[in-house]
């Protein structure tokens, strides 16, 4: 699947290939996860300019990489063959490059002529086996003079939301081996974003955590809403989706940190527990509502950690429902903990993505 705020509209193989486990009592991993490669080499990333709408089904868009510091043109040509997601930002096609048979995504999305775009900007930093690549882009005109910016993907079939939707479909949980490798994996990239280049997502949610179903291999897409936080500057809170959305977003703030990232791990994280989303409020008030029935009604200093200049402290009192009898009883405890963990209505007192990804790799049986 391609990077997109919205789940893919057209079907792919099921998950089936996921449920390798349970064997002799306890999960394994498939083979293949010690012979995945981790990443493609990239080319070189000046967009060029072609003509035509770009990405219709069936189209041919040819464009040239390389050219600089001596090196050859190389033209490079993509096949369109079927939009796999849609959304506010535009479309994702799936299409295949003609000259080497890989399969690719192309993110179209409409480019003012005025400014840069920062997905781009952001994408052209990235470099982790568990962040989505940019391959490549291009720019591409219509009639109207509308320009195009064309972001080319590598291609993953699966998400992490269509893999836990495989096994409610089953009357199934996701096997615990599958949380903590993609826990991991989702911090291990959130480490990377948040420390090494400087970004917050500012949209992790199911959708938006692409898997290889051979080897399970994540890696997280989507940086449309992705910025760099600068410590005094303010950035919008209506952002992010809403049943993975922080409090303090909800609450109005703007200078926000990376933290808003680790409340979606949490709630992403529930849910692979529970098989369905933990909060689905069905507007931004009953979002918070559905917060407040398990975590409690935030205290005067939380609401103030939380954002600052919200004046407001007339909510029902309504204490926290405990962990324990949200899951199944044969939940670990330790899943419980790192839920609870994530979960914090102040920022500053969630996990980090590093202590969380530590925590996933030495303790057992989950995290």
């Amino acid at each position: 699947m391609a990077s997109t705020s919205l789940e893919p509209v057209a079907s792919t193989s099921e998950a089936a290939t996921v449920a390798r486990t349970e064997r002799s009592g306890f999960d394994q991993l498939p083979k293949e996860m010690n012979e995945m490669r981790i990443r493609d080499e990239k080319n070189d990333l000046e967009p060029s300019i072609v003509n035509g709408n770009g990405t219709e089904a069936g189209q041919v868009i040819a464009t040239t990489v390389g050219g600089r510091n001596g090196q050859p043109k190389q033209t490079i040509s993509y096949m369109a063959e079927r939009v796999v997601g849609t959304g506010s930002f535009g479309v994702v096609f799936q299409a295949k490059c003609l000259e080497t048979g890989d399969s690719v995504a192309i993110k179209k999305v409409l480019q003012d002529k005025r400014y840069k775009n920062r997905e781009l900007q952001i994408m052209r930093l990235l470099n982790h086996p568990n962040v989505v690549s940019l391959k490549h882009c291009f720019f591409s005109t219509t009639e109207k003079d509308e320009l195009y910016l064309n972001l080319v993907l590598e291609y993953i079939s699966e998400t992490v939301y269509r893999v836990s939707k495989h096994y409610t479909r089953m009357n199934q949980h996701v096997p615990i081996l599958y949380v903590q490798l993609y826990t991991y994996q989702i911090c291990r990239a959130l480490n990377y974003l948040h420390h090494v280049v400087g970004v917050c997502h500012r949209d992790i949610k199911p959708q938006n955590l692409l898997v290889n179903p051979h080897t399970h291999q994540l890696k997280i897409c989507d940086f449309g809403s992705a910025k760099m936080l600068v410590p005094g500057e303010p950035n919008i809170s209506y952002i992010c989706s809403r049943y993975y959305r922080a409090p303090e977003l909800i609450f109005g703030a703007t200078e926000y940190t990376t933290a808003i990232d680790m409340w979606s791990i949490g709630c992403v994280l529930a849910e692979l527990l529970l098989g369905q989303p933990l909060f689905p409020g069905e507007s931004g008030v009953d979002q918070l509502v559905e917060i407040i029935k398990i975590l409690g009604t935030p205290t005067r200093e939380e609401i103030k950690c939380m954002n600052p200049n919200y004046t407001e402290f007339k909510f029902p009192q309504i204490k926290a429902h405990p962990w324990h009898k949200i899951f199944h009883k044969r939940m670990p405890p330790e899943a419980l903990d790192l839920v609870s963990r994530l979960l914090q209505y102040s920022p500053s007192l969630r996990c980090t993505a590093l202590l969380l990804g530590l925590v996933g790799g030495m303790c057992t049986p989950l995290l």
